[in-house]
């Protein structure tokens, strides 16, 4: 495992404006790459958003 620094949090948030301890488990899951980590959170994002697509808006626009 990985020794994540604060500072690795931060840059992570920074760029992506993810929650910080989601930006940590991506860290440690990712073994400290940044890059990896991006990937790993668009991964997780898209299945999210694939989750609330099938949702119906009966209000708003």
């Amino acid at each position: 495992m990985a020794n994540i620094t604060a500072q690795a949090v931060q840059s992570l948030r920074a760029k992506t404006g993810i929650g910080m301890m989601d930006c940590k488990r991506a860290l440690v899951e990712a073994n400290g790459n940044e890059e990896e980590a991006i990937k790993l959170l668009r991964e997780k994002g898209l299945a999210v958003a694939a989750k609330k697509s099938s949702r119906i808006a009966a209000e708003g626009i």
